[in-house]
């Protein structure tokens, strides 16, 4: 932190590392004009939000870009050496600002963020049921994924043997449990973008709908802090980087991810929708799905996808972010 009137600069640390004590330890400053900078990573939102409590002015480094100074000789290694280098960073003024949502569009990305925990975690179970099938010779049911009809005719066939038996039944009830909770969440995040104008806006790209545009209104957030389109594309990870040094070039041309992955998965899914004929990217798909296959022909989709969904939250403005519990 950086005493904006004495120009006197220091550092803390807190322990324990809660709401609580950073509470306290913003304390010891009363009403001086204290600019504090924190990395965005795990942790950020409580120290973010009591700030601006205390009336603090708070920065959230961007860890791609608080990361750049540190080369291969200079990379940090401790916490106080990291905290150094924030503070620093401050000082010059060379912070990149990540952007701080607004508390009621915190709660719907950690709702979106466990709704897509909650479907990896069940797709995790139906693939171990897919895995016990083929291990003991057990015909493949129908579809992708299973349902629970088509399993308990898996279950009654003579080649399952006990053991499989009682991993598809365990893997069903886990499935089970997981649906309890993952159906009303998707429920409410589908609504809620149904309601919402900025997802409600996002929705009107062929392949989003509701719960998919929730998702990127969320991790994408207000896009008027970027000057271009491309940065929109960079902050999802979905941008291509090729190692160059000195003119040179090494290895093959590959996608950065270092945005949210949530980003990413929801602008892919919009993407696969490119391959229906009714989609006004379908010409672009085939061409490039013919020259350079269909998995990166749908990531270009997705790039373009990304610089629409830029444009269209700039064009709404201040209304893409109200509360709707305020209005």
């Amino acid at each position: 932190m950086v005493d904006r009137d004495s120009g006197e600069a220091g550092r803390g640390r807190i322990s324990a590392a809660d709401r609580v004590g950073f509470r306290k330890w913003l304390g010891q400053f009363g009403d001086k004009p204290i600019e504090l900078v924190v990395e965005g990573c795990t942790g950020w939102r409580f120290v973010a939000e009591e700030c601006q409590a205390a009336g603090v002015t708070v920065h959230v480094a961007d860890p791609a870009e608080a990361a750049g100074p540190r080369n291969r000789k200079m990379r940090a290694k401790t916490d106080r050496i990291d905290a150094r280098m924030l503070r620093e960073q401050l000082e010059k003024g060379e912070v990149h600002d990540s952007w701080i949502a607004p508390r009621h569009v915190l709660e719907i990305r950690e709702k979106v963020r466990l709704y897509l925990d909650l479907s990896q975690e069940k797709e995790a179970w139906q693939k171990r049921i897919h895995a016990t099938f083929f291990h003991q010779g057990v015909p493949k049911p129908d579809g992708k994924l299973l349902r629970g009809d088509r399993v308990q005719r898996g279950l009654a066939d003579p080649d399952l043997s006990p053991a499989g038996e009682q991993a598809v039944d365990v893997a069903l009830r886990m499935i089970a449990a997981i649906d309890a909770d993952l159906v009303p969440l998707r429920a409410e995040l589908t609504a809620f973008g149904r309601r919402h104008p900025g997802p409600k806006g996002l929705s009107r790209e062929y392949g989003l709908g509701a719960l998919l545009a929730t998702a990127v209104w969320e991790e994408l957030g207000d896009t008027r802090r970027f000057a271009a389109s491309k940065q929109a594309v960079r902050h999802s990870g979905l941008d291509i980087s090729i190692y160059d040094s000195d003119g040179k070039t090494r290895g093959r041309p590959r996608i950065t991810r270092q945005g949210q992955p949530v980003l990413r998965w929801a602008l892919y899914e919009g993407a696969v929708h490119a391959s229906k004929k009714t989609s006004p990217d379908h010409l672009y798909y085939v061409r490039l799905s013919h020259q350079i296959g269909r998995g990166r022909a749908k990531l270009a989709v997705a790039r373009k996808l990304a610089r629409r969904c830029h444009h269209r939250l700039r064009a709404l403005g201040d209304q893409a972010w109200i509360d709707l519990a305020t209005v």
